[in-house]
């Protein structure tokens, strides 16, 4: 996707990534970590704002920084460098609340037809795991990038 996106920072392992959400709220700094499972190659994607005191994710806060656009293209972009790395991950992503799944739903939709390009991606629908599709209510997405 070329969209605009901020600027990131990441650790060698390309696992944690940070960047700064700029808008009428200020700067507000956000993280990506893409966290190991107990399944080989299954990573959790998670995001949200940096807590100031602990420097962990904090996922339940609503920032309203109206840059919700620029925010997906740079997690997406995360997605990019991780699976470049990681070439074999299978990367889990659902949001926090139902209304933040339905805004991811949402992105993925939008960008559909890009994200097939480079992705499979699937949609878990009452428990079973299916091809993603537009219009369709998923609880969780999973995504592994296609092989060259």
């Amino acid at each position: 996707m070329k969209l605009d996106r901020y600027e990131l920072k990441a650790e060698k392992s390309m696992t944690v990534f940070e960047f700064v959400s700029e808008g009428p709220k200020g700067a507000i700094p956000k993280l990506v970590q893409y966290g190991e499972t107990n399944l080989k190659d299954f990573y959790n994607l998670a995001f949200g704002d940096k807590d100031h005191a602990t420097g962990e994710i904090d996922d339940g806060i609503v920032s309203n920084n109206g840059d919700s656009e620029k925010i997906l293209a740079t997690v997406v972009a995360t997605v990019y460098a991780f699976t470049d790395k990681h070439p074999d991950a299978w990367v889990y992503a659902t949001g926090s609340t139902k209304s933040r799944t339905r805004l991811y739903r949402m992105g993925l939709t939008k960008y559909f037809e890009e994200i097939q390009e480079d992705f499979d991606l699937y949609g878990q629908r009452e428990g079973e795991w299916e091809f993603f599709e537009k219009g369709v209510e998923y609880q969780a997405f999973l995504a592994q990038r296609k092989s060259e």
